[in-house]
């Protein structure tokens, strides 16, 4: 399934290994890191990155929707299961 990422973006959401806030140095190191290797992918288009994206093949992507609105468009609700969820 694809997930819009903002500004017509869109990413596989079976790729994704975690969704994570910019805030910290950690993952600032590992931005720049990914920048520095080629990896990085700004999808934010010029606006202040909320959140970013680590994919199962290496690749980091720059987000401006913040972690939970992309939590709701892949179908997250707040009690952290899916609304797709099969029995």
């Amino acid at each position: 399934m694809l997930i819009n990422i903002g500004f017509g973006s869109f990413v596989a959401s079976e790729r994704l290994v975690s969704v994570l806030s910019p805030d910290s140095a950690p993952i600032k190191r590992m931005v720049q890191d990914s920048r520095e290797r080629g990896r990085l992918i700004d999808a934010s288009y010029g606006r202040k990155t909320r959140s970013v994206l680590v994919t199962d093949g290496g690749c980091v992507i720059l987000s401006a929707l913040t972690s939970e609105a992309l939590a709701e468009r892949m179908g997250y609700t707040s009690e952290g299961e899916t609304e797709y969820e099969q029995d």
